[in-house]
């Protein structure tokens, strides 16, 4: 640590917070959010009664979770404005930016991972819920908005949290269609002064410092959940 240059890192953190972790953040929400959208109507495609709907899902669920993210992000950064030229029936490929790539992209990505973790959810809620619902005249659409839904959401909360962690780490693959994430942001500062050292430990104390203090609220609400969960068994 000889020769660290804390004053490169002070005069950058304007910089780096405001275009650097202000994407990151603003990616995280936007993804996570649309992600987990969809991830609800995959969850209820894959317990449909029809058997080509669940297939159609499940499909589609097995397939992203089997790919890497930054082949995604390759994918739909290169194949989309061909498609979309197909479609429109446009001369040329119609670009939609590295931006929106990024956004479609973790969006798409990520709608698998929540339809699988609203899926156990669901599952955790007893079935007697739902009948005790129809009992009271509710039907199945009221049953599952006032009452499978809301149980099941405090039961997935801490996986959920856990999963916009992983969200946010992940966003640092957005430099291989060369947008200025934080990490990106980090990297340009540390390549323009020649101060990378310093530029990629303070971008690892950050990232360290906002991802632990979600992990221990995510512990907490998972201990707050067993909590409850055993207090309703006893």
């Amino acid at each position: 640590m000889i020769g660290f240059d804390v004053d490169v890192i002070i005069r950058s953190i304007g910089y780096l917070f405001r275009e650097g972790l202000t994407f990151t953040i603003f990616l995280t929400a936007f993804a996570g959010s649309l992600g987990f959208a969809f991830g609800v109507v995959l969850a209820l495609l894959r317990n449909s009664r029809s058997a080509s709907v669940r297939w159609a899902a499940s499909a589609y669920v097995n397939t992203i979770r089997s790919l890497p993210l930054v082949l995604v992000i390759f994918w739909i950064f290169f194949l989309v404005p061909f498609i979309t030229q197909w479609v429109l029936g446009s001369a040329r490929p119609v670009s939609i930016g590295p931006v929106w790539s990024a956004l479609i992209t973790f969006t798409l990505f990520e709608a698998a991972y929540f339809c699988e973790i609203v899926r156990a959810g669901l599952n955790s809620v007893p079935s007697g819920q739902g009948e005790a619902a129809s009992a009271l005249g509710l039907n199945r659409s009221q049953a599952f908005m006032f009452v499978v839904f809301p149980q099941a959401i405090r039961n997935m909360l801490p996986v959920l949290l856990t999963q916009f962690i992983i969200l946010f780490q992940d966003t640092s693959l957005v430099y291989v269609v060369s947008i200025t994430d934080f990490l990106g942001a980090a990297g340009k500062v540390g390549q323009r002064d020649g101060r990378l050292a310093e530029m990629y430990i303070f971008s690892a104390i950050v990232y360290f410092v906002i991802c632990f203090t979600l992990s221990l609220f995510a512990r907490r609400l998972q201990a707050r959940s067993l909590t409850n969960l055993a207090s309703a068994h006893a």
